[in-house]
C-alpha cells in the first residue's frame, strides 16, 4: 500500500508534471499530510489510476506500470536499466571493442554502438580516425562537450614537459585514474596516438571493476576498507595550481548507495597526499591500524599489475580509444623517441545522459 500524501505528491497529471521539461510542478510544501487520505480508487481503460483524497479537488494520475517500478512500500525488484557490464582481462587485447570512424559520425545508430561498448566494456575503440587533431576532436564532440581542465581543452603534446606531470614525459606510468584530486573526477578520455617514430610506449588498461571483484572475493577485509577510508588526493606542480578535492578525500572505491554495487574507482598513487590521523579513518569515524591500510592497497595494486589483468596494446595513428574513467585504469610503458597524442576529457554526467538518451529507451528515463 502507499500513503495517499506520496501518491498526492507524484501525481502525473499534466497540472503536476510538465511533459516537456519532465520537471515537477506540485509544491510539495502545500501538500498538507494531515488533510490527506484515500476516498476512492479506480482504474481506467488506460490502465491509469485516479486518486481522489479527501479535502482536496485533485485528483491524482499515475499509471499501473509507474507504480509497479516506483513502489516504496512494498519494494518491488527494479527494472534493470543498461547493459551487463563485461569484466575482462588480458585477452580484450586479442578481440577489442571496436567501431568504425565513419560508423560514429554519420549519425546516432553509429554513436550508440560507440556508447554501448564504452558501457559494457569501460573502454571503447574507433578504427579510421584520421590521424589530425581536428578529426579527433570532432569525434569526441560526438559524445559531449569537450570538460576543459587546467590542462587546457582539447590537448596536443608530446613528452616535452609542457605541465608538471608525469604522463608529459617518456616515463612509464602505472595504472591509474586521472584527476582523483577532483571532486568530480572526469568520465571519460579520448586518445588518439597521431604519430610515433620510436621504441616502447604500449598502451596499458586494467579494468577496475574486474581487479576490485577479485579483491572483494579473495581479501573481502581489504576490499571493505578500501571503500571505507577516504583518500587525500591533489594536483600541485603547476604554478598557480594547488587542486584537491571537497571533501577531501575518497575512497579507491566507491558504492552506489541505491544498488550496493562499485560506480567508480578513484586510484593514483603517484597524487596521493599525506595520511595522517584526519585521514586515516573509517567514514563511521573508527581509526584505522596503518599496516592494515598497507595491506589493502598492497592486495589491490597486486591484482592491478597481475598480467592476467593487463591489457597491453599498441596504439597506432588511426586508433582513437575512449575509457571510462570512473572504472578502466590507464598507463603506459616508458618510450624513446617521438610520440605525439591527443585527445579530450568529457563530463560523466554529460556522457551518461547520452547513454540514457541512445542506448536505453524508454528505460532511460524510467526513473525520473
Amino acid at each position: 500500500s502507499s500513503d495517499a500524501i506520496w501518491l498526492r505528491d507524484h501525481c502525473r497529471c499534466s497540472q503536476c508534471f510538465h511533459e516537456v521539461t519532465k520537471q515537477r510542478l506540485v509544491d510539495t510544501h502545500e501538500v498538507n499530510v494531515c488533510r490527506f487520505i484515500f476516498s476512492s480508487l479506480f482504474l481506467t481503460k488506460a490502465r491509469s489510476l485516479f486518486c481522489l483524497v479527501s479535502n482536496d479537488t485533485h485528483s491524482t494520475v499515475l499509471s499501473i506500470d509507474w507504480l509497479r517500478r516506483h513502489s516504496y512500500n512494498p519494494g518491488l525488484d527494479k527494472i534493470a536499466m543498461g547493459f551487463d557490464r563485461f569484466m575482462w582481462g588480458s585477452e580484450l587485447a586479442m578481440n577489442i571493442p571496436v567501431v568504425l570512424y565513419e560508423e560514429v559520425m554519420a549519425g546516432d545508430q553509429g554513436l550508440a554502438k560507440w556508447l554501448a561498448l564504452i558501457d559494457q566494456y569501460g573502454i571503447a575503440f574507433v578504427r579510421g580516425v584520421p590521424a589530425t587533431c581536428e578529426a579527433t576532436e570532432a569525434l569526441g564532440r560526438r559524445i559531449s562537450f569537450i570538460r576543459e581542465t587546467h590542462y587546457g581543452a582539447f590537448w596536443d603534446f608530446t613528452a616535452n614537459n609542457a605541465h608538471a606531470d608525469t604522463a608529459y614525459t617518456g616515463l612509464a606510468l602505472q595504472a591509474h585514474t586521472d584527476t582523483t584530486y577532483f571532486t568530480d573526477p572526469i568520465g571519460l578520455q579520448l586518445f588518439h596516438m597521431t604519430e610515433f617514430s620510436g621504441t616502447g610506449g604500449k598502451s596499458l588498461y586494467v579494468d577496475g571493476f574486474h581487479a576490485a571483484a577479485q579483491l572483494q572475493q579473495f581479501h573481502p577485509h581489504h576490499h571493505a576498507l578500501l571503500s571505507q577510508v577516504c583518500i587525500p588526493t591533489h594536483s600541485a606542480g603547476d604554478p598557480r595550481v594547488v587542486m584537491a578535492p571537497s571533501p577531501r578525500g575518497f575512497p579507491v572505491l566507491n558504492m552506489d548507495p541505491f544498488t550496493g554495487r562499485l560506480h567508480q574507482v578513484r586510484f593514483n598513487n603517484d597524487d596521493r597526499s599525506v595520511l595522517d590521523a584526519r585521514t586515516l579513518v573509517r567514514r563511521d569515524g573508527k581509526a584505522v591500524d596503518v599496516r592494515d591500510f598497507y595491506a589493502a592497497l598492497r592486495a589491490w595494486v597486486t591484482l592491478l599489475r597481475d598480467a592476467k589483468n593487463e591489457c597491453w596494446i599498441q596504439l597506432e595513428p588511426g586508433l582513437a580509444v575512449i575509457v571510462d574513467n570512473w572504472r578502466v585504469l590507464h598507463g603506459r610503458s616508458a618510450f624513446t623517441g617521438h610520440r605525439r597524442i591527443c585527445g579530450s576529457y568529457h563530463g560523466y554526467d554529460d556522457y551518461r545522459s547520452r547513454v540514457r538518451d541512445l542506448c536505453y529507451g524508454t528505460l532511460g528515463r524510467s526513473d525520473i
